[in-house]
């Protein structure tokens, strides 16, 4: 059978998808759940791929966890254009459902936010409707945290947002904001649907 494939995005890029993505890879895996976390694409440095890699027990090699990587610190369109390279979507997700074929769930790290220009014409919205995958949304729990969660939701199709959870990621000193964001999206999404990441010191 297909892996289930769970796609973390986020309202922008270093919002903890990282950390999110292998804390739950590392979670599945010890519930005896066959687990990986890929990031096919990413441009700059490669910490976030090794990290998930890591949190997997480095079942896969780097070039698998991380297929796509390019140089520059830029939107990853340009980071390859830069390198006089091209990433089309039917390769990228061709690569994860190969991958997937070996295991139980599939967790996909976009780069960016989600509209961030992933290749030649997509983005992690197209991924995430290509590869029929369930997204988490990730978003710093802080003031205009609700509204960048309903943005998030706002621009995925409609069947695929109703079925979204947002993770809202704490900050090191909680404020009047984030420990009021969590009721109000509650209100608007229903609370089975938002979650709350406790503020961790985690290192990549």
């Amino acid at each position: 059978m297909a892996a289930q494939i769970l796609f973390i995005t986020g309202t922008d890029t270093s919002v903890g998808k990282t950390v999110f993505a292998a804390l739950l890879t590392q979670h599945l895996r010890k519930q005896g759940v066959r687990a990986v976390a890929l990031k096919p694409i990413c441009s700059g440095e490669r910490n976030d791929a090794r990290a998930l890699r890591k949190a997997a027990a480095e079942i896969l090699t780097l070039d698998e966890v991380n297929p796509w990587h390019f140089r520059a610190r830029l939107a990853p369109l340009l980071a390859a254009r830069m390198e006089r390279k091209r990433v089309r979507l039917r390769e990228v997700v061709t690569h994860i459902r190969r991958v997937g074929k070996r295991f139980d769930v599939v967790m996909v790290e976009g780069a960016g936010g989600l509209l961030s220009p992933l290749g030649e014409g997509f983005d992690s919205r197209d991924l995430i409707v290509a590869l029929r995958a369930k997204p988490i949304v990730l978003c710093p729990n802080r003031l205009g945290a609700v509204n960048q969660a309903l943005l998030v939701l706002k621009a995925l199709p409609r069947a695929v947002a109703a079925r979204a959870p947002v993770v809202l990621v704490s900050p090191r000193k909680p404020d009047l904001a984030s420990r009021t964001n969590p009721k109000l999206l509650a209100e608007i999404l229903g609370a089975r649907r938002v979650r709350v990441l406790p503020w961790l010191e985690f290192k990549l």
